[in-house]
C-alpha cells in the first residue's frame, strides 16, 4: 500500500490529486482502493485540521444564522432566553448569554455548544 504521513505541501498536494480520482468513482470499501481512499482521507484531514484550523464562528452570528435558516424571529427565541427584550439585548450583543440560554439554545436550536460558550467577541479581539 506504501502510504507515508502528509509533511509537506508537496505530500498534501499529492494525496489530494490522488483523492480526486476516488471521488469520481468511489471504490468499495473492502477492497484494497477502498482501505487506500479511507487511509489517504484520514492524513489530509488530519494535515488540513493542523494546518488549516477553522474558527468557530462568533455565538450571536450562529444564533442569527440558525434563525435565518429556520425562518425564526426573536420572539421565537423568547422560550431560550427569556422575554423579548432580552432577546434583543443577547441579539444586540448588549447583554451576555448565560449557561442556561447555552444549554437551551444548543438543545432546541442544535448549535454546537462550543460555538456558544465562548465570548461573543472572542473570535474580534484576536
Amino acid at each position: 500500500m506504501e502510504i507515508h504521513p502528509i509533511r509537506t505541501d508537496d505530500d498534501y498536494q499529492a494525496a489530494l490529486q490522488e483523492l480526486s480520482a476516488f471521488f469520481e468513482i468511489e471504490p468499495e470499501p473492502d477492497s484494497p482502493e477502498g482501505e487506500r481512499f479511507e487511509v489517504l482521507l484520514t492524513l489530509v484531514e488530519a494535515y488540513e485540521a493542523k494546518h488549516f484550523p477553522i474558527d468557530l464562528p462568533d455565538p450571536i452570528d450562529a444564533i442569527k444564522f440558525r434563525m435565518e435558516q429556520a425562518g425564526l424571529t426573536p420572539k421565537d427565541l423568547v422560550p431560550m432566553v427569556g422575554r423579548l427584550n432580552r432577546v434583543y439585548e443577547i441579539l444586540n450583543r448588549t447583554r451576555p448569554l448565560t449557561l442556561k440560554m447555552i444549554w437551551r439554545l444548543h438543545h432546541e436550536l442544535g448549535i454546537p455548544a462550543e460555538t456558544l460558550i465562548q465570548p461573543p467577541d472572542s473570535r474580534r479581539a484576536a
